[in-house]
């Protein structure tokens, strides 16, 4: 798992929605630097997992589905990349070629990298995005 500059901008798009009570893409782009193609990915995704709220229209935009306080990177992250793994045998179903059968060694690093997987997760699930993106001065 490498953490995307996609992920990087989904964060970015809930900067910038924080505090609104609805943006266009094209005021979420200008406030982040972000390019339309990119930020409407991005916005669908927070979209269908119900992070964010789109409204059509005139008037239409986006906004925080849920507070900031509520979210955390891990739900963000997810959102964008729902297979993040740090290694792809993490994932279920994996068949591992390294996994003791034929002439094949047991791996004995999948338990290590599984508790290194757990760890990343727990630490991108400790702190809200209230507090990460818009922290006290």
């Amino acid at each position: 798992m490498f953490i995307t500059r996609e992920c990087d901008y989904a964060a970015r798009v809930l900067r910038a929605l924080s505090g609104k009570t609805r943006l266009s893409v094209n005021e979420i782009c200008e406030k982040e630097s972000i390019t339309a193609p990119f930020a409407y990915k991005i916005l669908k995704k927070l979209q269908k997992s119900g992070i964010v709220k789109g409204y059509r229209g005139v008037h239409g935009g986006y906004a925080l589905n849920k507070p900031l306080s509520e979210l955390t990177l891990f739900d963000v992250y997810r959102s964008i990349d729902p297979d993040m793994f740090i290694i792809e045998c993490m994932e279920s179903g994996y068949e591992c070629p390294a996994d003791g059968r034929g002439d094949h060694l047991p791996c004995y690093m999948h338990r290590e990298l599984a508790e290194i997987q757990q760890g990343v997760w727990e630490m991108l699930k400790r702190k809200s995005l209230q507090e990460v993106l818009v922290p006290e001065m």
